[in-house]
């Protein structure tokens, strides 16, 4: 568990204290905004690595056991998830927005419903398998990957906001970080054929791929019989 806490630690370092701050602009000054990038991933994946090698060999303790009829909910409310992420890789992404990525105001497709598809879907699959794995040592995995989310979506807002004032704004103006709730404020509308078919279709067979391999993949059925 001591290995899984410091591996935890690393991740939110790397993401909430580098990443997340004001100490991301001297750094990147250095090093030059390709050299953070690359050298960031690298470390990202290697703690990401560190992180899931640490919880699979973690001691832990049972807190709670899903029953099987929740497991069912649990593993349908999985899907907009999957095709959040999917749509996340067909969208613009924000973070291009001043370098001749997204323009100013042109909220489209999966970014009418939220402007960070990709970070909703992991916290979704982060919250979700929370509840599922009732462990301390799932608790610490999935709670720092979701903590990583919950702060990470208002300090990325804050790091565009800083780089290009005059595009983020409209952007902002537009969208919402919650799924549906500058649509529902009436500030945008959602537009299905924006989104199209390959994201959904994608999502849907990643879904339904996972749900059957899961048990191969990870060693844990994802649906047990409704109790």
């Amino acid at each position: 568990m001591l290995l899984l806490l410091l591996a935890a630690l690393l991740w939110l370092g790397l993401h909430l204290g580098l990443a997340g701050t004001r100490l991301r602009d001297p750094v990147a000054a250095r090093l030059g905004e390709a050299g953070f990038r690359i050298g960031f991933s690298l470390a990202s994946a290697a703690a990401l690595a560190l992180l899931i090698l640490a919880w699979r060999r973690a001691e832990t303790l049972p807190l709670w056991s899903a029953p099987g009829w929740l497991r069912w909910v649990l593993a349908f409310a999985m899907l907009p998830a999957f095709i959040l992420f999917a749509a996340s890789l067909t969208a613009p992404n924000p973070t291009a927005i001043g370098g001749g990525g997204l323009r100013a105001g042109a909220a489209r497709g999966i970014q009418r419903v939220t402007r960070h598809p990709m970070l909703c879907a992991i916290g979704l699959w982060a919250t979700l398998h929370l509840i599922a794995n009732g462990d301390t040592a799932s608790l610490l995995f999935f709670g720092t990957l979701l903590l990583t989310v919950l702060a990470g979506m208002p300090s990325l807002d804050a790091k565009l906001a800083r780089r290009a004032p005059e595009a983020w704004a409209p952007l902002v103006a537009a969208t919402s970080i919650l799924p549906f709730g500058a649509i529902l404020a009436g500030r945008n509308r959602l537009a299905l054929r924006e989104i199209g078919w390959l994201a959904p279709l994608l999502g849907l067979l990643a879904w339904a791929a996972i749900l059957h391999l899961h048990p191969r993949l990870f060693g844990a059925p994802v649906l047990l019989a409704a109790s």
